[in-house]
C-alpha cells in the first residue's frame, strides 16, 4: 500500500511540475496568494574569505546572500536595495516568472541604480532548489549570489528526509574581476602556470607528444584547456571547509547543492554509502545513487545522505581541472573520506585528440557576421572521426520521425542566427548522418562515436530520468536552431556560430511552437548553457522520459539537444554561464517578437549587447641593461590600438603607433606612423614614415606582419614565443625591409638596399606582473632586466 501511495504522490507532483513548465507567467497577485516578503541590501565591503581580507559585494552583509525560503503557491515580494556605487541587478535563476522581473538589465528589467530600491514580485508556481545572482557584468564573481528553497505543496516520498542543508559552491579570486578578464584577453599564461596546469614543451616531449603538440599549433591552439582562471580558494557557503556536526546517526539529510561559481565546474564525491540523487535543477527525477557527480556552473542537484553510526561523511567538491577543492563534513567521529579524483591528464588528452585527427579552433568572429550558415559552419568545423564520420553526440531522438511531423508551412525564413527551416534535402542529409542516435523510446539505434572520446565520456545526462513523460505535442509546428559554440582563447572572445553577442541579431521564435536547439560545441571548454524563463527537455537515452532542466552543460566537441514549448512573451536571455564566456560574447537574446514592456523604453537592449565589446587596455615594459621597451595595447572585438617604443642605451630608437581592424580571428589590416633614427647609434636625425599593411596569426602560431611605408619600402616580420619549461618562455622576432629605390635614391650600381632586425630572448615568470628577461637585439646588443606587465 505504501509503495502504491508513493507512486501516486510522485506522479501527481511530477505532473504538476510539468504543467508549471507549460504555464505562461503572469504579472500581479491576481489570485490573492499568501505573500512572503524579503528585503535584500547589496553593498561593497571588506569580507574575510579563505583566511584573508578582501573587498567583496555582499547581500545583507554576507557572501553568499541569505537563503530565501518559500512554499509553492505563495506570492514572492522581494525588495532589493543597491548601496553600491555602481548599478546592479538580480536574476532569479530557474524561476518561472513574469518577464519584467527576470532581472536581466536592459533586456527584461531596468538596472538598479546606486541608492535605489527595486521591487520584484511573482507567484511561485514550482518547488525545488534554485538560486539568485547579479546579472550585471562580473558582479557575480565578487559575491552577489544566494540560494532559494521552495517547499512543495504536496510532498512526495522522495522528500522522505529529516533535515535540509543548502550548500552553495563558488570560486573566489582576490583580484578585481575586470583585471581577471583583462589578463585573459591579453593571452597571459600566468593562470595556468600558477595552478600547475600548463603544458610546457619539455613535458610534452618527455611524454612523446611532440606530434600532438605540432598538430595543436597547426590549428592555432596551445593545447587542451580545461579551466581559464587561477582561484586561490573554492568555497562552500562562503568558506573553504564546513563542518555540520549537529546531525545524529541515522538522520537523513537532503543536501541542496548549488554551483554558484563564476567559472568553475566541480566533481562531487562522497564518503560512505553513495547518496541518493532525487532532484535536478529543482525538479524531481527518478532517484538514483551517485558515487560521483559532475555539477556544472548554475546547476542544482538535491541528494539525500544518511548519517552513519560512527563517523562523518565528507563531501569533496574538486575543481574540474584538479586545481583545488572545497569540503563539507556531516556528522561526527572518524571521517569517511570521499574519493580523491586524479588531476586530468592534459597532455594525454592532446595525444588522444591528435590521434583522432580532430579539427579544432573554429573562429570566434567572422569576416561577415551578418551572413551566418550554421550547418555549413558545423560541416566545416565539425570533428573528423575515422572513415570521415562526424561526431554527432547523443541526439536522444528518432530524428526521422521528428522531421516527418514538422509543419513546414509555418516555418518562417531564416534570419541571422540559426533558424533553419526543414527542407527535404536538408532533412535527408541530416537524417543519414544521425542514424546512430537514440530513439524517442530510449532504445539505442547504433554505436556512439563517443566511445572514441573516453576523455569526455562522463559528461552526459543519461543518469537523469524524468518520473513522467515530458514529450511535447507533436502536432505543433517545429523550429530547429543550431548554435555552434565557438571561441578564441588568445583574444578571449566567445560566440555562437562565429558571431559574438555584440554583432548578433536576436533569435526569433513564435508562441505555440516546439523549439529544438542543438548546441554543437566546437571548443575545448565546457559551456553550461542557461535559458531564462523556461525549462527544456534535455534529450538523452530515456527518450520520452528525458529530464527537464534550465541549465545544460555542453562538453567539448559534443552536441547536446534541448527542446521546449514556446509559451512565453517578450525577450529572454540564453547564454553560457561561465561568467567570463558570457561577458566575452557567448550569449543571445531570444525574442517572441511581441511588444516590449513600455517600462523598458529608457533602457535599450544595446547596452547589454555591447557588454562584451568594451575596450580593455594593458601594457608591458622591459627595463634592461641594454634597452627599454614599452608596449601598450587597447582592444575590443574588432578594433585595436598599439603603441610600441624601443630605446637602446647605444642611442638607437624606434617607436610606432598603429590602429588595426580585425577582419576575423586571425587576419587584420592596419595603418600607423613609425619613427626611428636614420643613422646607427645616433639620434641626431629621426625619420617619420606612414605605414600600412596586414597582420596575420598563422598556423603554428606565428605573428606575421607584412607592410609598406610611404617611401614604398616593403617589410616583412615574423615572431613567435614558446613555453619551454614551467615559467620559462623563449621568444624571437625577425624583420626584413627592402628599399628598391622607388622613392629614395639608391647609390649608383645598387639594385636595392636591405635592413634586417632580429631579436632572440627568454623570460622567466616570477608572478603575474613581473618576469626576469634577457635578450639579444642586433640594434641594441645583449642584456637583461625586468619585464613589468600592467
Amino acid at each position: 500500500m505504501e509503495k502504491h501511495l508513493f507512486a501516486v504522490l510522485l506522479i501527481v507532483v511530477s505532473i504538476n511540475l510539468t504543467n508549471a513548465q507549460q504555464t505562461p507567467s503572469l504579472e500581479g497577485n491576481v489570485d490573492n496568494l499568501p505573500v512572503r516578503e524579503y528585503h535584500l541590501t547589496l553593498d561593497e565591503e571588506m569580507v574575510h574569505i579563505a583566511g584573508e581580507e578582501s573587498m567583496g559585494m555582499t547581500i545583507n552583509g554576507s557572501i553568499p546572500g541569505p537563503t530565501l525560503n518559500f512554499k509553492e503557491g505563495e506570492y514572492a515580494v522581494i525588495y532589493v536595495k543597491n548601496e553600491m556605487e555602481e548599478e546592479t541587478s538580480i536574476h532569479w535563476h530557474g524561476l518561472l516568472l513574469p518577464n519584467f522581473y527576470d532581472g536581466v538589465p536592459y533586456l527584461t528589467t531596468p538596472p538598479i541604480e546606486p541608492g535605489k530600491i527595486q521591487k520584484y514580485e511573482f507567484p511561485l508556481i514550482q518547488a525545488g532548489t534554485y538560486w539568485y545572482h547579479s546579472h550585471t557584468m562580473l558582479q557575480e564573481q565578487s559575491g552577489v549570489y544566494g540560494s532559494i528553497v521552495i517547499e512543495p505543496q504536496i510532498p512526495s516520498a522522495a522528500y522522505n528526509y529529516d533535515h535540509d542543508e543548502v550548500l552553495v559552491l563558488s570560486d573566489w579570486t582576490f583580484e578585481k574581476p575586470r583585471n581577471v578578464l583583462r589578463n585573459l584577453k591579453r593571452g597571459n599564461e600566468w593562470y595556468s602556470i600558477k595552478k600547475g596546469t600548463a603544458t610546457p614543451l619539455n613535458r610534452v616531449i618527455a611524454r612523446g607528444a611532440l606530434g600532438a603538440q605540432l598538430d595543436f599549433w597547426r590549428q592555432r591552439m596551445e593545447g587542451a584547456d580545461i579551466a581559464d582562471i587561477y582561484y586561490p580558494a573554492f568555497l562552500t557557503n562562503g568558506d573553504t571547509v564546513q563542518h555540520y556536526t549537529k546531525y545524529e546517526a541515522g538522520d537523513k539529510v537532503r543536501l541542496r547543492i548549488i554551483n554558484a561559481a563564476a567559472s568553475t565546474q566541480f566533481w562531487l564525491t562522497f564518503g560512505g554509502t553513495p547518496p541518493l540523487l532525487v532532484s535536478a535543477d529543482g525538479l524531481d527525477v527518478v532517484p538514483v545513487n551517485k558515487e560521483k557527480l559532475f555539477i556544472s556552473i548554475a546547476e542544482t542537484y538535491d541528494l539525500i545522505i544518511t548519517i552513519p553510526e560512527n563517523g562523518q561523511i565528507e563531501m569533496r567538491a574538486v575543481a574540474q581541472d584538479g586545481s583545488g577543492a572545497t569540503h563539507a563534513y556531516f556528522g561526527s567521529g572518524d571521517i569517511l573520506p570521499a574519493e580523491v579524483l586524479p588531476r586530468p591528464d592534459k597532455i594525454g588528452m592532446m595525444m588522444q585528440m591528435a590521434e583522432m585527427d580532430m579539427r579544432m579552433g573554429a573562429p570566434a568572429m567572422k569576416f561577415n557576421p551578418g551572413k551566418v550558415e550554421p550547418y555549413e559552419f558545423m560541416k566545416e568545423w565539425g570533428m573528423d572521426m575515422e572513415h570521415g564520420e562526424k561526431m554527432e553526440g547523443d541526439m536522444g531522438m528518432d530524428h526521422d520521425k521528428k522531421m516527418g511531423n514538422m509543419d513546414r508551412q509555418r516555418m518562417p525564413e531564416m534570419d541571422h542566427d540559426a533558424h533553419e527551416p526543414m527542407t527535404d534535402s536538408l532533412r535527408a542529409e541530416r537524417s543519414s548522418s544521425e542514424k546512430t542516435q537514440t530513439s524517442e523510446k530510449g532504445q539505442q539505434r547504433g554505436g556512439s562515436n563517443m566511445s572514441k572520446m573516453g576523455m569526455f565520456a562522463d559528461y552526459n545526462y543519461d543518469f537523469l530520468q524524468a518520473p513522467v513523460p515530458t514529450t511535447i505535442d507533436e502536432t505543433k509546428s517545429e523550429r530547429e536552431i543550431l548554435l555552434n559554440l565557438t571561441g578564441n582563447m588568445w583574444r578571449y572572445i566567445w560566440s555562437m556560430n562565429g558571431v559574438p553577442l555584440a554583432e548578433a541579431d536576436m533569435i526569433k521564435i513564435e508562441k505555440g511552437e516546439k523549439v529544438r536547439i542543438i548546441f554543437n560545441n566546437l571548443t575545448m571548454m565546457h559551456h553550461p548553457m542557461h535559458f531564462h524563463g523556461h525549462f527544456f527537455r534535455v534529450l538523452n537515452k530515456h527518450g520520452a522520459y528525458s529530464p527537464l532542466k534550465h541549465t545544460v552543460n555542453v562538453a567539448p566537441m559534443q552536441k547536446t539537444i534541448i527542446e521546449f514549448e514556446a509559451n512565453e512573451d517578450s525577450d529572454w536571455f540564453l547564454h553560457c554561464h561561465v561568467l567570463y564566456h558570457m561577458v566575452g560574447g557567448m550569449a543571445r537574446a531570444v525574442t517572441y517578437q511581441t511588444e516590449r514592456n513600455p517600462l523598458m523604453k529608457e533602457h535599450p537592449r544595446e547596452i547589454l549587447f555591447q557588454e562584451g565589446n568594451h575596450f580593455f587596455t594593458w601594457g608591458l615594459a622591459d627595463v634592461a641593461s641594454h634597452m627599454t621597451e614599452v608596449n601598450v595595447v587597447s582592444s575590443n572585438i574588432r578594433n585595436q590600438f598599439n603603441l610600441i617604443a624601443e630605446y637602446g642605451w647605444n642611442e638607437n630608437l624606434e617607436a610606432e603607433f598603429s590602429y588595426e581592424y580585425y577582419l576575423n580571428d586571425w587576419f587584420r589590416v592596419f595603418g600607423g606612423v613609425n619613427v626611428e633614427n636614420e643613422m646607427k647609434d645616433n639620434l641626431d636625425e629621426l625619420s617619420t614614415t606612414a605605414v600600412a599593411g596586414v597582420r596575420y596569426f598563422t598556423p603554428y602560431m606565428f605573428n606575421l606582419d607584412v607592410r609598406l611605408d610611404h617611401k614604398l619600402r616593403p617589410q616583412i616580420s615574423l615572431s613567435r614565443e614558446i613555453m619551454l619549461f614551467p615559467r620559462f618562455v623563449i621568444f624571437g622576432e625577425y624583420e626584413f625591409q627592402a628599399d628598391f629605390g622607388w622613392v629614395n635614391e639608391l647609390p649608383e650600381g645598387t639594385d636595392f638596399e636591405k635592413e634586417q632586425v632580429y631579436t632572440v630572448g627568454a623570460e622567466y615568470f616570477l608572478s603575474r606582473n613581473f618576469s626576469l628577461m634577457g635578450s639579444y637585439d642586433n640594434r641594441f646588443g645583449a642584456g637583461g632586466g625586468l619585464s613589468i606587465r600592467f
